[in-house]
């Protein structure tokens, strides 16, 4: 297995590899976060955990449902 490497440039700047960018899913404009444990670095893409605020409650009527029967329902059975 071949891993994958990058160098930084004198501006401090990095490429991402291809293959890590696609297992990633990384596109242009993607933010990343750098988390150290035990003065090891691991990159992650970063995703903003209020992205996902404009859904909260959307379901709110199908609170309490089991939802075994809700798939039979979008079934038509």
């Amino acid at each position: 297995m071949c891993v994958p490497k990058t160098r930084i440039t004198t501006k401090g700047q990095v490429t991402v590899p291809k293959e890590v960018r696609e297992r990633l899913g990384l596109r242009p404009g993607d933010e990343l976060e750098f988390v150290e444990e035990g003065g090891v670095f691991q990159l992650g893409k970063r995703v903003d955990p209020a992205v996902f605020q404009k859904y909260r409650g959307y379901l709110k009527e199908l609170a309490g449902r089991d939802s075994d029967d809700l798939v039979r329902e979008m079934r038509g059975q």
